[in-house]
């Protein structure tokens, strides 16, 4: 009997998978095609978010605000009512010098020198705004649409509406900071009520095995290709009476689909994870070989690259772990907690973005820089800054997007949007827009409820799309 595509998958996995990707390696593969889109056509089929998890602080990236470089000291009343950890202090100014870049004139502190260069590639929003200040909620929010858990992130709907690039890769990626997962633990990447199987897979690349599972260990001298076709008869007997009985529960499917991917994946993933077939002044542009965490984060920008390069369709690149410390959460003190956090992120995705133009993925690779909230305009520990869901910046280039160009404004303190508000509904309806589709269509019916991943808000930004 012909053994079934499962089986021969999941058995074998050495020269006889090696032997079938070679001879079929010349046929075409359906869907590396650019995705015509569900609804309309598409400028980009792929994303890469680079996700600073704390909270970035606006006013001293790239919301410059003249009234609070002149009222630095001063107490202001705003109508402030709360905050989210302690008493606000004083207006004060940013540490850090502003100066105009690009024929776009974008202020950027000094605290991103090399983002500072690719200004004119850039398209901001300069007034998102969150409705929770407290990491949890906001960073569900700005990951899955919703601020409470069990609902699916976009990378999630992302491979759920348009499917796979390719077969040897998961669709949805996640490469979280070398130093712990963010706040939400893993709730960031997953399905939710979508089938299991477009959840994101959690890539560490500096750990001992970036992913679990995928290989036996040396001392599994048990785990041989007979041993494993007999124990996968077995397996798909119990299988088919587990599905029988749970027709509606799609975790065997995506744990069995889960099991060919790794089977595949263990001929394409350590030649996509091998980052020593670039060169070395490329990794150099990218910082790969700076010490503990920055190396780390740059090497996961890399990482991104090649991924897309290679079929996956969405990468989250996380900067900053969960926790008080080693992230954008800075309420202690701004002139010696931003610059670290900021010196990670700004060599590796300045040089994201030169290397997706140099290798033409520039043209359907949509890049989205974004945090769950912004920081207040006053002090807090005394050169600290509590969070504020108010205001906050979020930008995004390539595949479709206006480079040099800025929607809405935050009030004169930097405290509120002002103008043109716009909200994570706001950018992930830009974003599906940009992937060719409808986000009001582009529902689920869950409990008795068509869901979606802008909820029933958002509206494509045209004002920063070509």
């Amino acid at each position: 009997m012909t053994p079934s595509r499962r089986a021969f998958l999941l058995s074998g996995f050495g020269q006889l998978a090696l032997a079938h990707l070679a001879a079929h390696a010349d046929e075409p593969r359906p869907g590396v095609a650019l995705n015509g889109g569900l609804h309309h056509p598409a400028k980009a089929r792929r994303v890469i978010q680079v996700f600073l998890n704390g909270g970035m602080s606006q006013l001293d990236t790239f919301d410059f605000k003249p009234e609070v470089e002149r009222r630095h000291g001063q107490t202001v009343d705003v109508g402030l009512k709360a905050t989210a950890t302690g008493t606000p202090g004083p207006v004060m100014k940013s540490p850090f010098k502003w100066k105009q870049h690009g024929r776009c004139g974008r202020w950027v502190t000094d605290v991103f020198p090399h983002l500072a260069a690719c200004v004119d590639d850039l398209a901001f929003m300069m007034a998102l705004a969150s409705r929770s200040n407290v990491h949890g909620p906001a960073s569900y929010l700005q990951t899955t649409g919703f601020l409470t858990p069990g609902f699916p992130a976009a990378g999630a709907w992302v491979g759920y509406a348009l499917g796979r690039l390719t077969d040897d890769l998961p669709t949805f990626v996640a490469l979280p900071d070398a130093r712990g997962l963010p706040y939400n633990g893993m709730g960031n990447f997953s399905a939710g009520f979508l089938p299991a199987v477009h959840q994101g897979t959690v890539v560490r690349p500096g750990g001992p095995t970036p992913i679990p599972d995928l290989a036996p260990p040396a001392s599994a001298r048990f785990a041989t290709p007979e041993a494993g076709t007999d124990g996968l008869a077995l397996l798909r007997d119990m299988n088919a009476r587990y599905a029988a009985e749970r027709p509606g529960d799609s975790r065997l499917s995506a744990r069995v689909e889960g099991y060919e991917l790794a089977a595949r994946m263990q001929l394409s993933a350590p030649e996509a994870f091998d980052l020593s077939r670039e060169t070395a002044r490329l990794r150099d542009r990218y910082g790969t070989d700076r010490p503990g965490a920055d190396g780390a984060f740059a090497r996961n920008c890399l990482l991104a690259r090649r991924l897309v390069e290679r079929g996956v369709r969405f990468v989250q690149v996380w900067s900053g772990a969960g926790g008080p410390t080693n992230n954008w959460d800075n309420h202690t003190s701004i002139p010696t907690e931003l610059p670290p956090i900021a010196r990670q992120v700004d060599q590796p995705v300045a040089a994201l973005l030169a290397d997706l133009k140099a290798r033409g993925l520039w043209a359907d690779t949509v890049v989205v820089f974004t945090t769950e909230f912004g920081r207040m305009p006053f002090t807090q520990s005394g050169v600290g800054r509590d969070h504020n869901g108010g205001t906050s910046v979020t930008w995004l280039a390539g595949a479709g997007v206006k480079g040099g160009t800025a929607h809405g404004a935050s009030d004169e303190f930097s405290y509120l949007a002002a103008e043109n508000c716009t909200t994570a509904h706001d950018l992930y309806a830009t974003l599906l827009h940009l992937l060719g589709i409808d986000h009001e269509r582009l529902t689920v019916r869950h409990n008795g409820i068509d869901r979606r991943l802008t909820d029933v808000h958002g509206h494509a930004v045209s004002a920063i799309l070509e």
